[in-house]
């Protein structure tokens, strides 16, 4: 299993690209059987940079699962992006054999906040 925050993974794939080794890294990440892309649309991605993540789903489509979190509905990914076209070929590979779950309500990592129960302490 792999797992990374699409901005790391998407520096990961420019840097080799970048050296003229993408390919290498995308047949390093296809090994792994499942692999895990966190935070989509935490920070958006330049054309770019949604090119690279293109071709890792498009490298992986069909042969390997991959888990996508996103704060974003599908219909914002063309602004995450920077390109509905591209946004739209992403989720087509996405969304072909998938399960999509949507959770809705509170964040969990706020749930103490809310109710007013102060931070822990934390001596430094």
């Amino acid at each position: 299993m792999f797992q990374a925050s699409a901005v790391k993974l998407v520096q990961s794939l420019r840097k080799e690209y970048m050296r003229d080794r993408l390919n290498i890294l995308l047949r390093s990440y296809s090994r792994y059987s499942l692999m895990i892309v966190d935070e989509i649309g935490y920070l958006p991605l330049n054309r770019e940079e949604s090119n690279l993540l293109f071709q890792l789903v498009s490298y992986r489509y069909e042969k390997s699962s991959t888990i996508f979190t996103s704060n974003k509905s599908f219909a914002e990914w063309g602004e995450v992006m920077g390109d509905q076209v591209m946004a739209s070929a992403i989720l087509d590979r996405i969304l072909h054999h998938c399960t999509v779950i949507n959770i809705k309500g509170e964040s969990y990592r706020l749930k103490d906040r809310r109710k007013g129960t102060p931070p822990p302490y934390r001596e430094k």
